[in-house]
């Protein structure tokens, strides 16, 4: 077993990784609430936990130590005063506001086992599995068409948006939804809680407490010294500068680099166009190439951030930040604009390094599967059939906890 968090790079051989594998959650998924719980398409459950259970053995099967959001949060709630604790937080995040009902609730989960209040928060609490004993709100007595007095959380098999594995610390992340927000929760509890997942030495860099948004598929540790941040539809500039702010004072990180790519559901974070896969070597939408603007973030001698626009191309200031002679741009679905937006959308360049020129990948993205073998790049399939219905690939599916050092 690999205790605590380390990790100061994005294709160091990866020893510990948290999942989430797909459970009941999924099959909340209807055409009248896809739209809430931020999914285009409803996956087939049986298929997609058949899948994710390959990737989770592709993982182990390269000496992967593979763990599972609930079984971890279930060893952080194993004090009752924590379970309360959680209780409480859980229902005012999501927003509970009748006592009579918020009372209901609380002695529904707290009747269940650690394990099984975490999985039911995750598969979402149905309004016929809550009797409020009292009259105490309007909102006992109204009635809507919507079953779920708490809503499900489907996305939380992208274990890596909710938080990021930084250095000797960790990410809890505000996320820009509410429909996520409650992901963020189980995490800290873990992180707080857990002595197997994180030490008492580990630091936490983000609180989802903080003000400004932020999410785990627009971080990448590029080295032990800079780590990126990409500014997307799910990433706010403020919540940049507070994570750069606060890591770059109390860790030996030296430098954060934003990359402001396009606001779009397709280019949803930075690690849905943009992945490393080597050294020396990343994968690339090539749509993004162009208006892709960096800048850096430092410290001052006051210990105040600062900021440039670093004017080059990619290829060149990432070889220059990496300190290597050169940088290849492995584009995904090669040269075909076509095979590239299809294989964009299906994840193509959402590649998971496990060690330094080994990566995993959806076995579907065929095109850029073989230009990344042609480059010399290991390359492991999963099947993703029904996975990549939730339009995210093995690095969303994916919060590597601990790293060996490069």
């Amino acid at each position: 077993m690999v205790k605590g968090i380390h990790n100061f790079s994005e294709i160091g051989k990866l020893n510990k990784v948290l999942l989430h594998r797909p459970g009941k959650e999924l099959e909340a998924l209807t055409p009248s609430t896809i739209e809430r719980l931020l999914f285009d398409d409803i996956p087939y459950l049986k298929v997609a936990q058949e899948e994710h259970d390959k990737f989770a053995q592709t993982l182990r099967d390269n000496g992967v130590e593979v763990v599972y959001y609930v079984q971890e949060a279930a060893k952080a709630l194993s004090e009752p005063s924590v379970q309360i604790e959680f209780v409480n937080e859980f229902l005012k995040l999501s927003k509970i506001n009748s006592k009579g009902l918020n009372s209901a609730m609380s002695s529904f989960l707290l009747e269940m086992s650690p394990e099984e209040m975490i999985t039911k928060i995750i598969a979402g609490i149905r309004r016929d599995e809550v009797k409020t004993k009292d009259t105490t709100s309007l909102m006992d007595l109204v009635q809507d068409d919507y079953p779920f007095v708490s809503d499900p959380m489907p996305n939380l098999y992208f274990t890596r948006d909710p938080g990021a594995c930084i250095g000797e610390g960790i990410n809890i992340h505000h996320m820009h939804t509410e429909a996520r927000r409650r992901e963020s929760l189980i995490l800290r509890y873990i992180y707080k809680y857990n002595r197997d997942f994180a030490t008492e030495d580990n630091k936490m860099w983000y609180d989802l407490r903080d003000s400004y948004s932020i999410e785990g598929g627009d971080v990448l540790v590029l080295s032990k010294d800079i780590v990126a941040v990409g500014l997307s539809e799910r990433t706010t500039i403020s919540g940049c500068e507070n994570f750069a702010r606060n890591l770059l004072k109390n860790s030996d990180f030296k430098k954060v680099l934003a990359f402001d790519i396009p606001e779009s559901r397709a280019f949803m974070h930075l690690d849905t166009v943009f992945t490393m896969v080597d050294y020396d070597k990343f994968t690339i939408h090539p749509e993004i190439e162009g208006p892709l603007a960096v800048y850096e973030m430092t410290l001052d001698k006051n210990g105040d951030l600062k900021f440039k626009a670093i004017k080059d191309e990619l290829h060149k200031i990432l070889a220059k930040e990496l300190k290597v002679p050169a940088v290849q741009l492995l584009r995904c679905g090669g040269g075909d604009l076509l095979a590239a937006q299809r294989e964009q959308w299906n994840d193509g360049s959402n590649t998971l390094c496990i060690s330094p020129g080994t990566v995993v990948t959806y076995e579907r993205n065929y095109v850029t599967n073989d230009l990344l073998d042609k480059a010399g790049i290991k390359v492991l399939t999963v099947p993703s059939a029904e996975l990549s219905r939730g339009r995210g690939g093995p690095r969303c599916m994916s919060c590597p906890v601990n790293r060996e050092d490069l």
